[in-house]
């Protein structure tokens, strides 16, 4: 079978949710057996999103290959358990690079360089390109950013193009708006919808399938007035109601058969439908783990997308313990030793968060403190892990101006300090440690049991700072081990606490990593001692 595209574009407001039904479709897709991609392709001209503030577009996911990328990529690994690469996130940024770099190399043979054909010739290249690296049956494309905005005008036109170079069996758009409810007048108004249908309709492109985002249930009349103002079958009339999680989403798309409809449009027999038997197995366990436990998230941003996939990989773990995961935010800049007592009470486990700068950190300090000294489980993740380091050497080793040389590049105890290769790099975006890297594990460690007893793992980094390896010895010798390093670079990934219930701190990101199927090893032992911890264990 030759490979077949399906776009997904969003109308009327952005946080539709895009991501999730392009998730969802993907992995029902992948439960009838089509090998399958998912891709981004971000209209901003960043780079990548590396840059940008966590406020403003939430967590930067990671992949394997070391791509900074939108935190849609997180969906789509956790929903499908496919590692993603920098071929799967795109963004303006990308696209104008390219072409601008070929046309100072005088590729296009002193032609004007415009927007069509240049541009879009681009991005229907990057469209495509996943399939020329690998085969498969189905790409999924995701167009950030909603029909209408500016910005997005070149991405839509160039899909406009394939459909019609691919034909209408190869090529299909599924059409994500809301229609909202008017309290006032009681009413669900698909005028919204409407009216986006019909900015796509003047682009060029009819969409063959429409998901229409609602908090209330939609009528048969109502999905009937939509599909006869907007030229879509009624059949594919898809309604995507609010649902307690996001794993709900393909079992509700399943049943209205978003797949089945994309298959038949694309001159393909749907056949039996699949049971996805471990995904509703999850789903059941879920529902059934109504014993909850706290678990404080101490950061600088209040803000749940900044740490999407920190709160998901404890769903994920939550759930095969059978107990429900309630992160709680404490904002790092607000903890202090006078009040962190109060801030952390009735935790069962603290999880010292990601970021960069040293805004919070102090807070975050005090935190890995409390949790150490009062034996609570604790977790801290890249810059969290450093804070613990740095906690360590103040409070244990003595070393009151211990810190890292990224808050004070003059203290005397510079336990964390720039990588080596890091020193003579001036430019910002992508020029981190990024993406999978080997880590052996210390035999008996408590980390090496979390992973099987697995001598050696992967996993993914987002940093520039690292452990002083000059310090190593003092902190072997006081009590906190070092039980992971890289084996090519001699690099401290993981430190732990042996004679503590479960401190642990790691230096890349083992959220990235974790999916609804396949939960991280390190959330699950995390998890499995916060509630060993709790009256009720």
């Amino acid at each position: 079978m030759e490979t077949k595209y399906i776009f997904i574009t969003g109308g009327v407001t952005s946080s539709l949710g895009k991501g999730i039904i392009s998730a969802s479709l993907g992995k029902l897709l992948q439960a009838r057996g089509y090998k399958i991609a998912i891709q981004k392709f971000d209209p901003y001209i960043n780079i990548d999103p590396g840059t940008l503030n966590p406020y403003e577009h939430g967590e930067c996911y990671v992949t394997a290959d070391g791509m900074e990328t939108d935190l849609d990529l997180g969906h789509y690994e956790r929903f499908t358990g496919i590692e993603t690469t920098r071929d799967n996130s795109v963004t303006t940024g990308r696209i104008y690079l390219s072409v601008i770099e070929r046309e100072r190399r005088g590729d296009y043979l002193g032609k004007t360089i415009q927007v069509v054909p240049h541009i879009t010739d681009e991005i229907k290249r990057r469209i495509l390109l996943n399939a020329t690296k690998q085969p498969l049956d189905f790409v999924i494309t995701e167009i950030g950013g909603t029909i209408g905005d500016i910005e997005s005008q070149p991405f839509l036109e160039a899909i406009r193009q394939l459909r019609w170079e691919l034909g209408r069996q190869r090529a299909l758009n599924v059409h994500l708006t809301y229609v909202p409810y008017l309290a006032a007048a009681g009413e669900l108004k698909t005028k919204p919808t409407q009216t986006s249908v019909k900015q796509l309709q003047g682009l060029g492109i009819q969409p063959e399938v429409l998901v229409l985002r609602t908090e209330h249930p939609l009528g048969e009349e109502l999905r009937a007035k939509v599909a006869h103002f907007c030229n879509v079958d009624m059949a594919a009339v898809i309604q995507s109601q609010d649902l307690p999680s996001i794993y709900e989403v393909p079992v509700n798309m399943q049943r209205q058969g978003l797949d089945a409809i994309c298959l038949r449009k694309m001159g393909v027999e749907p056949g039996e439908t699949p049971e996805l038997g471990p995904w509703r197995d999850f789903l059941e366990r879920r529902k059934k783990a109504v014993k909850e436990i706290r678990i404080a998230l101490v950061g600088k941003y209040d803000l749940q997308d900044a740490y999407k996939s920190i709160l998901e990989s404890l769903a994920h773990a939550g759930t095969y313990n059978d107990r429900k995961v309630k992160a709680v935010f404490v904002n790092s800049e607000a903890v202090s030793r006078d009040n962190v007592a109060e801030k952390l009470s009735g935790m069962a486990g603290i999880v010292i968060c990601p970021g960069f700068g040293n805004r919070g950190i102090e807070g975050k300090i005090v935190a890995a403190e409390y949790g150490r000294t009062h034996d609570i489980p604790t977790f801290g993740i890249c810059l969290g892990m450093q804070m613990m380091v740095i906690e360590f050497a103040r409070n244990v080793l003595g070393w009151k101006d211990a810190n890292s040389s990224e808050m004070d590049a003059a203290t005397p105890h510079n336990v964390i300090d720039m990588m080596e290769e890091q020193k003579d790099i001036t430019q910002m975006g992508g020029t981190m440690r990024l993406g999978g890297y080997d880590c052996a594990l210390v035999e008996g460690s408590r980390t090496w049991e979390a992973y099987g007893e697995r001598p050696v793992i992967t996993e993914r980094h987002r940093h520039r700072y690292e452990f002083n390896n000059r310090y190593r010895a003092e902190y072997e010798a006081h009590g906190m081990k070092c039980v992971g390093i890289n084996p090519v670079a001699d690099l401290v990934e993981i430190v732990e606490m042996p004679g503590l219930r479960w401190y642990i701190g790691t230096q890349f990101h083992p959220e990235y990593s974790s999916t609804v199927l396949h939960p991280h090893p390190l959330f699950m032992s995390f998890v499995k001692a916060c509630i060993h911890g709790t009256a009720e264990a």
